[in-house]
């Protein structure tokens, strides 16, 4: 069990630097160390780029970003809403992360809800090539919404299913906070714990927003990861991408 549960470690390792997944910008659901976001979920939040727009219009809209990240790779996002009402936005979302060399390296499908008072639930199913499947639920709740301070708090919890003959399926939790202030600059902590790895993973991340107009965003982010196991621990690495974000609709 030992030895299954080190070269687990080591492929989702490999697996996760190739995504270069980090705890949202966005508090989207979480990577294995955006967004704001371990497996990618959404997402960013890792509410990435909704932070910078406004919640009771554009979460109406078809949003769709692509993220620069610090390794080479990229990532896409996609947001369709599917029904709503005057509270409540339901959209079905979808995303892919290429790697340096431009390779899939990942892609996740889900719904998302979207309260008018900036909570949100998400379910997502997600591949990654070389690992596996996972299921993801995720939550965000707003604490304070008082102009120009912005505070949310998120979690999840995954179901990893890998794809190797006789390793058992198991759990990722975690969670963290996203600050904004004035809608420009902000901050975010995460934390994720997978019991059957013993492996823990932290982030600290800031994020700046570069240019915003009512249709489109520019959002730089940077900050430092971490993770320990019995088996290997990481110092902080530097992490930092460039989000461009836009929505469709009638404003």
């Amino acid at each position: 069990m030992c030895s299954l549960k080190l070269f687990l470690g080591l492929v989702l390792l490999a697996s996760v630097n190739a995504r270069n997944l980090f705890f949202g910008e966005n508090g989207e659901l979480l990577s294995f160390s955006e967004e704001g976001q371990w497996f990618n979920v959404d997402e960013e939040e890792q509410e990435p780029q909704d932070a910078y727009f406004d919640r009771t219009r554009t979460r109406r809209d078809v949003q769709g970003s692509v993220t620069l990240k610090s390794d080479g790779g990229m990532s896409t996002r996609a947001q369709v809403p599917i029904a709503h009402n005057e509270n409540n936005v339901l959209s079905a979302v979808g995303s892919m992360d290429l790697n340096n060399q431009l390779q899939p390296a990942g892609n996740s499908l889900g719904l998302q809800l979207d309260n008018i008072k900036g909570h949100s639930l998400s379910v997502s199913h997600d591949k990654i090539p070389g690992f596996g499947k996972s299921l993801t639920a995720a939550g965000s709740y707003n604490i304070v919404n008082t102009q120009p301070h912005d505070l949310n708090a998120r979690a999840f919890v995954s179901r990893n299913m890998p794809d190797f003959p006789g390793a058992p399926n198991f759990n990722t939790v975690g969670g963290g906070l996203n600050y904004m202030y004035d809608k420009k600059i902000g901050a975010s902590l995460g934390m994720a714990h997978t019991p059957f790895l013993d492996r823990k993973d932290y982030s600290a991340m800031g994020n700046f927003n570069v240019f915003k107009n009512p249709t489109s965003s520019v959002d730089f982010n940077a900050g430092f990861k971490k993770f320990d196991t019995p088996f290997m621990k990481s110092g902080w690495e530097p992490n930092f991408g460039l989000t461009f974000s836009r929505s469709f609709g009638n404003h």
